[in-house]
């Protein structure tokens, strides 16, 4: 059973400001907690195109989303693919780019891909190195921890998991691989909680935790197909179309802020100018609104999961 506990559901799928007839893509399909909520508020002449690369979750979503019937259409692929997936899925074009009314990315991994063992991605089970997304894909954790240089594996737990003691874990990963192949991930995790000092391993999170979100990160390329993928929705977006992306990540959140930044208009002529000769009015988007929503104190004590996202919600200029 696929159950995941979707984060900021109602407040994501209202900033996309849901038209009866139009057509949405949820980039992170994951338990479709989303897409059922976007589907339930379209009309017969509405359509919805969900993206996954987990085989799972499209399993479970072509379940869940039954009874809406011909609205929905499910993609495996990456969502860096995102224009050819909207191609292959027949949507409308203008001037050679897909058209649509409103995007959503929800960045967190979801909840039965942290805690089914067979995945590799959780530290507090122990099971094969994996932390693959996408099973067609070939790099595994393992890859990385085995036969990645020191200073590469050092480099990731530091960019992508903002890890303090990454040049500390990088080496004892080293020495321990030449005695043996870490193959699993209570070995690795064994391995991080040894790196790190007792006195900080008493307080805040579990020690392998950011470790473990780095190659995470680094296995599946997470941050270079999300910043693909971005800058493809705004391309594909009609106007007064919306793009509302979840992240749980400070890199993911900045990735997200300096790609809305760059495409909002910032005109600083003076108001009694008729038209705009500084050149920063010809942005593409609004925001809506300007600053992130974050979850509420009731979400939180639901699913403490949620702590760490933040909603960002932008507008397609006409």
């Amino acid at each position: 059973m696929f159950h995941h506990v979707t984060v900021l559901k109602e407040e994501s799928v209202k900033g996309l400001n849901i038209r009866p007839d139009g057509i949405y893509v949820d980039c992170t399909l994951g338990g479709a907690g989303h897409s059922e909520l976007i589907a339930s508020q379209l009309g017969s002449q509405g359509r919805l195109i969900a993206l996954d690369q987990d085989e799972t979750a499209l399993a479970n979503a072509r379940v869940r989303l039954a009874p809406y019937g011909n609205i929905v259409t499910l993609v495996k692929s990456n969502f860096r693919y995102l224009k050819m997936a909207l191609r292959q899925a027949g949507v409308p074009e203008k001037d050679g780019v897909p058209q649509v009314d409103g995007i959503l990315f929800d960045l967190g991994v979801s909840s039965p891909q942290l805690d089914e063992a067979d995945r590799g991605f959780s530290y507090n089970l122990d099971a094969e190195l994996d932390m693959r997304m996408d099973r067609d894909e070939s790099l595994t954790a393992k890859e990385i921890v085995n036969e990645w240089e020191e200073r590469e594996i050092s480099n990731i737990l530091r960019d992508y998991g903002e890890e303090k003691f990454a040049r500390k874990i990088a080496a004892n990963i080293v020495k321990a691989r030449e005695k043996k192949p870490i193959e699993t991930t209570g070995e690795l995790a064994e391995i991080i909680k040894v790196s790190i000092p007792a006195a900080t391993r008493r307080t805040g999170p579990h020690p392998a935790k950011r470790s473990f979100q780095a190659l995470r990160i680094a296995v599946n390329d997470e941050l270079g197909a999300f910043q693909e993928a971005l800058e493809q929705s705004i391309d594909c977006l009609a106007p007064e179309g919306r793009v509302a992306v979840i992240t749980f990540h400070s890199l993911e959140d900045r990735i997200c802020k300096t790609a809305f930044t760059k495409e909002v208009a910032s005109c600083s002529c003076p108001t009694d100018f008729p038209i705009c000769v500084c050149g920063g009015g010809e942005g593409r988007l609004k925001l809506t609104p300007r600053k992130p929503i974050l979850p509420t104190e009731e979400e939180l004590e639901a699913n403490p999961r949620a702590r760490s996202s933040k909603l960002r919600i932008a507008e397609k200029l006409g």
